[in-house]
């Protein structure tokens, strides 16, 4: 079997765009540079150099490639896109009290808290000057909306995570918010900035949102069923952290009286005991909401997969469709 045929998806699109994702990252280094505060690319190298796999920032590319754009700024408005994603982790992981992300201590950990802020608005301050070059209007408007809806995403959450009246719709609300506003927004620009026809923008803004919904939902599973080695995070890091996701919602939709007082003590008064884990585990496997929730995020990619639809044929077209695939792979 040729390597072609093994490499995952975002690692074929990654080999396709290997010169351009050479640029971006050129421009990332050159612009977390900070002649008064060597902490800010030292901080921002933790989590840049981190060896995330780039997808926001890939996709852009790729739908501009496909779009048949030629010119320069893509390489800037991809690189706009990580910098928003990186100044959001920085900022969750504060948030979130986390300690390691992609398998490697937080920012916030082998700094402080003062630190990962104070560099994720840098990094914010920054994305906002990098997505002025291109000197489209329209741009700015996508990527500061998309801006401004991660952060009401996480306002949501904070509210939503630990409330047991949050369902399904107020869920989906939060991560459109969090997760799918950047991967609807990196596509759509990368097909505004190659002047596609409308029609192919808006299917753009559709793969996206689909992708960062599914990609969520994926992510929220894998808390409850996923490998420690391959996700770097610990099984029910969430339930810990009493946030109300997809596999929970579904469960106290199900629950009766005394299932409910349980998600009520662990979730919504934060008195966790030793075995809880186990117990809400086991509440999950008996109103079978894992499979359900897969069932859902299989549903998100096929939408992602049919928006290509009416795009022009381009290798980059099919690599975005196995993406889509690849996505909600990791839950087989």
């Amino acid at each position: 079997m040729n390597a072609d045929a093994i490499a995952k998806p975002h690692e074929r699109l990654a080999a396709y765009l290997t010169e351009d994702m050479a640029a971006v990252s050129t421009l990332i280094r050159e612009r977390m540079a900070s002649k008064h505060a060597p902490r800010i690319p030292e901080v921002t190298a933790h989590l840049v150099e981190a060896g995330g796999k780039r997808l926001r920032p890939m996709l852009t590319l790729a739908a501009a490639r496909m779009c048949g754009y030629a010119g320069p700024y893509h390489v800037h408005l991809a690189a706009t896109v990580e910098f928003i994603h990186t100044a959001t982790l920085l900022h969750d992981d504060v948030v979130d009290e986390s300690e390691q992300r992609r398998g490697r201590p937080t920012a916030n950990l082998l700094w402080d808290n003062q630190s990962s802020v104070l560099v994720g608005d840098y990094l914010f301050a920054r994305s906002f000057q990098l997505m002025t070059e291109p000197g489209s209007m329209q741009v700015m408007q996508i990527l500061s909306n998309a801006a401004a809806t991660i952060a009401e995403g996480e306002v949501l959450q904070l509210t939503a995570a630990r409330n047991l009246a949050t369902d399904e719709s107020v869920y989906l609300q939060v991560v459109r918010g969090k997760t799918a506003a950047l991967f609807s927004a990196a596509t759509q620009v990368g097909g505004v900035i190659a002047d596609a026809p409308d029609t192919h923008v808006q299917a753009l803004y559709d793969y996206g949102d689909a992708l960062g919904i599914a990609f969520q939902i994926v992510d929220d599973l894998l808390d409850y069923q996923g490998d420690t080695g391959a996700t770097g995070k610990n099984i029910g890091d969430d339930f810990r952290e009493r946030k109300l996701t997809l596999p929970v919602i579904k469960a106290v939709a199900k629950a009766d009286d005394e299932e409910r007082a349980f998600w009520v003590r662990t979730i919504e008064k934060g008195r966790q005991e030793d075995g809880d884990l186990e117990h809400a585990l086991s509440l999950l496997t008996k109103h079978d909401t894992l499979s359900a929730t897969k069932v859902d995020a299989l549903a998100w990619a096929e939408k992602a997969k049919n928006a290509l639809a009416v795009l022009p044929d381009h290798d980059v077209k099919d690599m975005l469709g196995d993406i889509a695939d690849y996505v909600v792979s990791r839950i087989n």
